[in-house]
């Protein structure tokens, strides 16, 4: 009750703090986070190194045994990438719902490992641009 009293010595201070908390809470517990603890979870040890370090994963096609790299993002951002791991082509593919990127990535890692011939045909190709590709252009900070 004391705590936003309007004349007390303080209570800017005190005001100022609590939203900080609560930013922070919502910071760590926001649907953005959530998602991406989740997809953590799922990822395999390797995955969520190479997630860490590079900011994308990869996975191996169901079907085929292609391997496809899934990077940070939710439109456009899953590449078949071939044995030297150079992109070849691009697949567009999202859930029907507007979700958020970690749970799309979690979405196109399962799709893939479970049934990529049937994500395949409703999927858009795309030739990847190789400028514009993150991960190739590392910022200098």
């Amino acid at each position: 009750m004391f705590l936003f009293r309007r004349n007390g010595v303080g209570s800017r201070a005190r005001l100022r703090a609590l939203r900080l908390l609560y930013g922070s809470f919502i910071k760590q517990n926001g649907p953005e986070a959530r998602a991406r603890r989740l997809l953590r979870d799922w990822l395999s040890p390797e995955q969520r190194a190479q997630f860490d370090a590079e900011g994308y994963f990869e996975v191996t096609g169901s079907h085929t045994g292609r391997r496809y790299r899934i990077y940070q993002g939710s439109v456009s951002n899953v590449l078949e990438v071939d044995e030297k791991g150079q992109p070849k082509i691009g697949w567009c593919f999202v859930p029907e719902r507007p979700l958020v990127a970690g749970d799309i990535m979690l979405a196109q890692k399962i799709a893939l490992e479970t049934d990529e011939l049937a994500v395949l045909a409703v999927a858009n190709r795309f030739y990847p641009n190789p400028i514009r590709l993150p991960g190739l252009v590392r910022r200098a900070y």
